[in-house]
């Protein structure tokens, strides 16, 4: 008798084990807890010691192998392991830099994923191999170890197997209040809300997902949502001194992944921001270097809905797929409202990327400059993605042209790219005096303050032509970042002794604004969500009627609470120790209650 024999005596059902419906199962269950494994790397191993991944990991790798078990052909099972691997591969590569699974509607938008080539290359990890050396594996031992046929059938120890793990998982989950109570649970306790789909598998994500939606769309009724607002406006609203000067031009300037902590930093005497730090040393600008990002799976996109709009990230989706018919009080109709504005976003994406055109006109813009509206003369990153410098040149250009006369008001957003992982900068648009080869930071660090040194050496292109239009006194201009930038990388970089106390171990942008009406700085925590209430009282729109889910933290007497809530964690940023009795729930209940507003069109 082979050993292997020998051993499989002693394990239960050990012919079925023995046997090519067995090594097929094995593969199933190998790639899927590959696929946890590889997860937890960038998020938290919490998942593993919950015995319900195991059962339903169990129970999916049992279904997996289903093809086998109809067809007997192991190719027909490598090709669907392939196919299968793939998808969890694409999972991976978004949850390390959206932190979460694909979101089902998004699955219908993979054709925009052309533009992030670069970004999915620098996603890849060497822990991924795991995929095709299970699949290698699991055909030599198919064709080559196991005979054609099994010597007894193996369909009674499957679905043994099968029911077994499917009774687990059911009570386990039964017993912690049902599927939705369970799912939900592990995503509001664990660090990272990316716990439970290692947990639960995909599909269990996919059936949250659609759950969730049903819940939520009567989760708050009107008068619960109403409630909400009264006690916030209760709470936080504060006068506004009508006295100071308006403000009838208003230019955003979006950059890319933009922190906080590059900005007045230096790595071996070399600062990594000068033209920045000029502007935040002027004594007409306004700094708040601790805004604390607050974006969830959309990033940028949610970026623009909470500086634009004032509203949380959605619950389990995002709002610029499936919600754009939804009405969004917004900067751009505040600045139409007030100063008959002509508003206008700018950006070098497709217009399909997020629904960003859509979206733009849902949120009042007039008009998208988008990546046909460009000569693409300057390429960074992505091959299709114009450099900063050249969409900060060919802007003014335009504006020069009668885009902008001088004398009319106008609200412009500029959303830029360059800042995007993986932040590879081209040799001729480096800065030779900025060269950080030998500053023994992790590369991931190098190249993230390369970057941002370049896009900070672009902006006096626009900057200068503002300053020099004869509406200058008239306009605000408000530099800030979409997100966070390192993300799942800034663990790893922090374990560096050169970088701790040079990389920020918070997720914060910037907010500058330059010709501010209040100058100064404010070192206090806010959130993304309280920028659109700020920006509205500085260009005079104090009194528009939708003020937003934040609060102005630069009232004169402000009662902004301190502290602000990820949208894609748990975690809190700021003291919470001053807040009063019920204040921590009342906003945590922010974003659910914002989710409500986006889902039921409350702000009709």
């Amino acid at each position: 008798m082979k050993l292997s024999e020998k051993i499989m005596s002693f394990i239960p059902a050990g012919d079925f084990w023995n046997s090519r419906a067995g090594a097929m199962l094995v593969a199933s269950f190998a790639s899927l807890l590959w696929w946890v494994i590889d997860w937890c790397m960038s998020t938290t191993f919490r998942s593993m010691g919950d015995w319900i991944m195991w059962s339903n990991t169990i129970l999916l790798a049992a279904v997996l192998t289903l093809p086998y078990m109809l067809a007997r052909r192991v190719w027909l099972q490598l090709v669907w392991l392939a196919l299968v691997d793939m998808l969890l591969m694409a999972n991976l590569m978004y949850c390390r830099t959206y932190f979460t699974a694909i979101p089902l509607e998004s699955y219908a938008l993979a054709g925009n994923m052309g533009d992030f080539t670069a970004s999915i290359r620098d996603s890849l990890r060497w822990t991924d191999l795991g995929f095709p050396v299970i699949l290698i594996w699991a055909g030599i031992v198919g064709y080559r170890m196991f005979p054609r046929k099994a010597r007894v059938s193996t369909w009674m120890p499957y679905l043994a197997l099968t029911a077994t793990a499917a009774i687990a998982s059911s009570t386990g989950i039964a017993a912690r209040g049902g599927f939705y109570k369970a799912y939900d649970s592990q995503q509001q306790r664990c660090y990272w809300s990316s716990c439970p789909p290692t947990t639960f598998t995909l599909l269990g994500t996919w059936w949250f997902e659609l759950e969730d939606q049903k819940l939520n769309d009567s989760a708050y009724q009107p008068e619960q949502i109403q409630a909400w607002l009264d006690e916030h406006r209760e709470r936080y609203a504060a006068e506004w001194p009508d006295s100071l000067p308006e403000r009838r031009n208003l230019v955003i300037l979006l950059l890319e992944s933009l922190e906080s902590w590059p900005i007045e930093a230096e790595i071996d005497g070399k600062p990594i921001t000068p033209y920045l730090n000029s502007l935040v040393a002027d004594s007409t600008s306004l700094y708040v270097p601790n805004v604390f990002t607050q974006v969830a799976a959309g990033r940028s996109i949610e970026g623009q809905l909470l500086i634009t709009t004032g509203l949380m990230p959605m619950i389990g989706t995002v709002y610029s797929i499936k919600f754009t018919d939804t009405t969004y009080p917004s900067l751009p109709k505040a600045m139409k409202e007030k100063y008959g504005a002509k508003t206008m976003i700018i950006n070098c994406d497709q217009p399909t990327t997020w629904n960003q055109e859509v979206i733009a006109r849902s949120f009042g813009y007039d008009g998208m400059l988008d990546r046909d509206s460009w000569v693409t003369d300057e390429r960074i990153g992505d091959s299709h993605k114009l450099s900063d410098g050249s969409l900060f040149r060919q802007s003014v250009e335009k504006l020069k042209g009668g885009l902008w006369p001088e004398g009319e008001s106008a609200m412009l957003t500029f959303v830029t790219y360059s800042g995007h992982n993986p932040w590879e900068l081209p040799e001729q648009f480096r800065d030779p005096d900025f060269d950080l080869s030998a500053s023994g930071l992790p590369d991931v660090v190098e190249r993230y303050a390369t970057m941002m040194h370049y896009t900070d050496s672009q902006l006096h292109t626009i900057i200068d032509y503002l300053r020099s239009r004869s509406d200058w006194p008239e306009t605000l201009v408000v530099i800030t970042g979409d997100h966070e930038g390192l993300a799942t990388y800034r663990a790893d970089a922090l374990k560096s002794p050169k970088a701790q106390g040079l990389v920020s171990p918070g997720q914060y942008t910037p907010f500058i604004v330059l010709n501010s009406p209040v100058a100064g700085r404010f070192d206090g925590t806010v959130g993304q969500v309280d920028l659109y209430s700020a920006i509205l009282a500085l260009t005079g729109n104090s009194h528009y009627a939708w003020q937003g889910l934040g609060s102005n933290f630069l009232a004169p007497q402000s009662k902004h609470p301190g502290v602000a809530f990820s949208s894609m964690t748990s975690e809190v940023a700021g003291d919470t120790t001053a807040l009063a009795s019920g204040e921590m729930a009342h906003l945590r209940q922010a974003r659910a209650v914002s989710d409500a507003i986006i889902r039921t069109d409350y702000l009709k």
